[in-house]
């Protein structure tokens, strides 16, 4: 299969791109390196033996959007990963977050239309969740109030496409909802790269403990759970983009049930944010230098999946531990130290 992949030098993009081609899929990565770099396609092409082609543009640009389509025939299906991501950006500046990830999409669907692809997986985030009256959410969990713009763009971009599927005959999407990825690739050749200040919280930690950066800050200390950090379902990005390869094998051989359909990815554990700690300096015998500080705008208290409906139905089930997620994405600083070392 032929498989376009939005975003696919990101972080979980690169990732999915090694585990298509790994099952033998021919892969098409756009990506403007807003969040990127070039060479992570030199890094994919490393670790499966296979250059994917590459195309630098960016997709709100609906004139090189079209162009892109019109390079790239008899595309069998997308993988929309290209959008902003970090939470705390979005409650700062939310209309990069909406004129991006909104239009980005708007011209991926036009350019589907016009040039006859029918399958989209498309990035969503348990973030459409808001804060859960019920834990674990399912997949009919009720879509809450968004806690930032970011999440917003996610609950848009899903009505966009139930609306996009309801109008336009032949149009197949599968939202996946992601929880908390995290960790690298086995071979530490890619894995999450955030250009300035990391947003998110694991290349913060390992940040700190390379000494990129003074102290770790763990926003909030005083939300109702255990040790009174927030939680989260933090799943490995490998298994998580194995996710992707099932999704896009069952829309092309036509195997789901209707054509919008909604899966939740996690690994139906919640682990505090100082649990996340003690597992790194568990499994590194580094010692982090941590504060504990006021709570983060836009970040829910706790939040983990119930799996069962991916488990069973794509029969996908997330594998790997949290000490081996955070093994290793230490691992994958390690690198990046060594690559920083020779410059």
């Amino acid at each position: 299969m032929k498989i376009l992949v939005t975003g696919g030098t990101g972080y979980i993009g690169s990732h999915t791109v090694v585990e298509l081609q790994a099952q033998g899929h021919e892969v098409i990565i756009v990506d403007n390196l807003s969040n990127s770099e070039r060479e992570v396609v030199d890094q994919i092409a490393l670790i499966s033996g296979i250059r994917p082609a590459f195309e630098e543009l960016d997709l709100c640009d609906q004139s090189k959007t079209d162009a892109l389509f019109a390079k790239y025939p008899n595309i069998d299906g997308i993988i929309h990963f290209a959008a902003y991501k970090a939470v705390g950006e979005s409650v700062a500046n939310p209309m990069i977050y909406y004129r991006n990830n909104l239009q980005s999409l708007m011209n991926t669907i036009d350019g589907m239309r016009k040039y006859n692809i029918s399958n989209l997986v498309f990035s969503s985030s348990c973030t459409v969740y808001g804060q859960p009256e019920v834990l674990p959410v399912r997949e009919d969990s009720p879509v809450q109030a968004a806690f930032s713009p970011y999440g917003n763009t996610k609950q848009i971009s899903e009505e966009i496409l139930k609306d996009s599927v309801n109008a336009y005959a032949g149009l197949n999407v599968i939202a996946l909802r992601y929880f908390n990825p995290i960790g690298a690739h086995p071979t530490a050749l890619i894995g999450e790269l955030p250009l300035g200040v990391p947003n998110n919280l694991i290349p913060f930690i390992t940040q700190t403990a390379i000494g990129l950066r003074q102290q770790l800050s763990v926003f909030g200390s005083d939300y109702n759970t255990p040790d009174g950090t927030a939680i989260r379902d933090y799943i490995h990005v490998v298994d998580l983009a194995k996710a992707h390869v099932i999704a896009v094998d069952r829309m092309t051989k036509g195997k789901g049930k209707s054509n919008f359909e909604v899966f939740n990815l996690g690994t139906g554990n919640g682990f505090s944010v100082l649990e996340v700690i003690n597992s790194f300096e568990k499994v590194t015998g580094e010692k982090l230098n941590y504060k504990l500080v006021d709570r983060r705008p836009g970040d829910v208290e706790q939040v983990w999946a119930d799996t069962t409906f991916a488990n069973e139905e794509l029969g996908w089930k997330a594998a790997l531990t949290l000490d081996e997620m955070t093994l290793s994405a230490w691992k994958w600083e390690l690198r990046l130290q060594e690559k920083r070392n020779s410059k």
